[in-house]
């Protein structure tokens, strides 16, 4: 994923066709180690592709994907003909507002 952020990166930068030398120069910005296969592997993947054709593409595989907890509960039947539906009474809870603690409780600021 790091390796593929820093290709955009250097895409938004300006640079169309980064190479393995200026993802590994953004990574190493930040502190990041990145495997010489993986950055081949990206390169190799978006070689000669339009980085916004890419991501319309993988915008459209995503739309495909649960994003409500994937837990595969279905939706409630809906009742039988003839039945009445019954109203489910929700309770409304009352948020109780926690006192803050403040920094003089600690004897300092975080901001002095």
């Amino acid at each position: 994923m790091k390796v593929i952020a820093a290709y955009l990166l250097a895409v938004l930068g300006g640079n169309t066709t980064p190479s393995h030398g200026d993802i590994r120069k953004i990574l190493g910005t930040v502190g990041a180690d990145a495997e010489d296969e993986m950055i081949s592997l990206v390169l190799k993947q978006v070689d000669g592709r339009d980085v916004t054709e890419l991501l319309a593409s993988g915008r459209e595989k995503l739309a495909s994907v649960p994003c409500f907890g994937g837990s595969g509960a279905a939706a409630p039947a809906a009742p039988a003909a003839g039945g009445a539906a019954v109203p489910a009474e929700t309770k409304k809870e009352e948020k109780v507002m926690e006192k803050e603690e403040s920094d003089e409780e600690f004897g300092f600021s975080l901001f002095d």
